[in-house]
């Protein structure tokens, strides 16, 4: 059977997380650039393969202030880690529409096994033709594993800033 491509629509995805911020509070943000493949049998997506890369500039949390300290040493280290990027190794159907998504992401040049779960939404048709298929994926890393350990201790106890990030990822693709 033959391959069909699939790349992300980046004008109907968001690529976005969350941080715990003194403990008591989730902060938010989201990629603003970003590209993704999928690989399929068809139009089968059981055993699709996946890539994605963000800019990790472009790191968007509503705060300039913020977003710089993300983009400096103390975190994503932009200058000389420019890129955020997952490359798949396992997409299995765990029931109609829940997947396990399995891969390798790379943040600040350190690359660890991760494992998201994907609700398939289905494949449809746009006004204009063009073939789709939706996704939306949830997962969690400890942002430590990635060479992400800056923080601030707190007068009442505990840190300024989580080690979990959360992900939420909308994801459509178009048929290519």
């Amino acid at each position: 059977m033959a391959t069909t491509k699939w790349v992300i629509d980046p004008s109907h995805s968001e690529i976005t997380f969350k941080v715990k911020h003194m403990m008591f509070t989730n902060v938010s943000g989201k990629f603003e650039k970003f590209s993704a493949e999928a690989t399929t049998e068809g139009d089968d997506f059981n055993n699709a393969s996946f890539s994605f890369t963000a800019d990790a500039a472009s790191v968007n949390t509503g705060s300039a202030d913020r977003d710089g300290h993300l983009k400096s040493d103390d975190f994503f280290k932009t200058g000389e880690h420019p890129e955020i990027s997952f490359k798949s190794t396992a997409f299995t159907k765990e029931s109609e529409s829940d997947y396990k998504l399995t891969g390798d992401l790379t943040v600040r040049g350190v690359t660890k096994p991760v494992t998201l779960d994907v609700d398939f939404g289905g494949i449809g048709k746009d006004p204009f033709g063009n073939v789709k298929a939706g996704f939306s994926a949830k997962g969690k890393i400890n942002r430590k594993d990635f060479g992400l350990t800056w923080n601030a201790a707190l007068e009442t106890g505990g840190v300024l800033v989580s080690d979990e990030v959360k992900m939420d990822i909308e994801a459509q693709f178009v048929k290519q």
